[in-house]
């Protein structure tokens, strides 16, 4: 009896290690595919965010600087002399010692903190010190037709004249408004403490109060130091105080009576970088008057503002991307504002561990600053 071999199936040593290696190079180009993918991805999520906080940021800014202006004198608003204001922000700051009056725009150059520029989570650099932007304009929350005015002056509303009987203290520390023509209880934005007041006499002449308290009608400028940080209630100084808007005796002085009086809340809006309360992620902040700044911005490392002047020669001359008065002018004088924002992004870029950073620029012209009426 023979037996007959049978043939045995399958693979060779040397196909399963062919079939092993093409199984490992088609793995491999899959899993770099993959990773790419994945890093492509984060790459693209990472610049999007960036960009939105610049625009974000930007866009909110242009907003407020296209309302500069608005409402407010063109040489100023009148202040208490003699005193040190203090400005919003989170660092000891001061308007410039002898300011009589705050314009529309108040330069800030290198008055913010410098930030630690961070290439990577472990190396940085510390930057030049930042910008900082104050900025005023009036309230534009107001119900059409509605002003605050004080007896015995008259206004037109839908084509009836209503006389307001608005009261005055002698020292200007409480206001008293006339229900009929100024219901402060049906305004969109209550007034509250903190807010500011601009008042305006028949002459022209301005100044500005802090609210202290608010009851229904009436409001209350005490010299409170804890509620008027800026230090504007300050009744007693020579000038720029609610006194110096009273008729005047035949000695030229205040006589404790007041002629119309036009009051106007006030938006002074301040804009700056913030690294206290993180070194890591520099913010941007925007504060109103001394209320708490609120973020507008994440990891913003940059606020550059230079500032274009037209003065008043005719023809005039202009002056581009300055960072300080010219001499000879002042802040009336400035047209349009240069903002530069320099911001990364919030993570580092996991290939290579490095963060990606952009800047955008803008030109805002200052509508209420840039315009006149040719035909006046």
């Amino acid at each position: 009896m023979t037996l007959k071999k049978t043939k045995q199936s399958g693979f060779s040593m040397v196909e399963f290690l062919v079939a092993s290696a093409i199984s490992l190079l088609i793995l491999g180009v899959a899993v770099a595919a993959f990773s790419n993918s994945v890093r492509t991805s984060e790459m693209v999520a990472l610049n999007s965010d960036l960009n939105d906080n610049l625009r974000a940021s930007m866009d909110l800014m242009s907003r407020d600087l296209l309302l500069t202006g608005a409402g407010i004198p063109t040489s100023g608003i009148s202040v208490p002399s003699g005193i040190t204001i203090s400005r919003p922000n989170l660092t000891a700051t001061t308007f410039s010692a002898g300011t009589t009056s705050l314009a529309a725009v108040t330069l800030g150059t290198g008055l913010g903190p410098k930030v630690v520029i961070y290439n990577t989570p472990t190396s940085s650099v510390t930057s030049a010190a930042t910008d900082i932007l104050t900025l005023l304009y009036e309230d534009n929350t107001w119900n059409v037709g509605e002003s605050m005015d004080f007896a015995p002056i008259n206004r037109s509303a839908s084509g009836s004249t209503t006389a307001c009987n608005g009261t005055i203290s002698a020292n200007g520390d409480t206001v008293a408004f006339d229900q009929s023509c100024n219901d402060l209880t049906k305004t969109r934005v209550p007034i509250q403490p903190g807010d500011l007041i601009m008042f305006t006499n028949p002459s022209g002449l301005t100044c500005i109060q802090t609210v202290t308290t608010a009851n229904g009608q009436t409001l209350n400028f005490a010299a409170n130091t804890t509620i008027d940080k800026f230090g504007f209630n300050q009744t007693g100084a020579s000038s720029g105080t609610i006194v110096q808007l009273q008729n005047v005796d035949s000695t030229g002085k205040p006589n404790g009576t007041y002629p119309p009086i036009t009051a106007t809340r006030i938006f002074m809006v301040t804009y700056f970088i913030d690294n206290v309360a993180d070194a890591l992620r520099p913010r941007l902040m925007r504060q109103v008057n001394f209320l708490p700044a609120q973020p507008v911005g994440d990891v913003l490392e940059v606020l550059q503002v230079t500032y274009n002047f037209v003065d008043g020669n005719t023809p005039p001359t202009f002056y581009a991307n300055q960072n300080s008065i010219p001499a000879g002018l002042n802040a009336n004088f400035i047209r349009s504002a240069n903002i530069f924002l320099g911001a990364r992004s919030n993570k580092a870029y996991s290939k290579g561990n490095v963060y990606f950073r952009d800047n955008l620029t803008s030109q805002v012209s200052f509508r209420s600053l840039s315009y006149f009426n040719r035909y006046q």
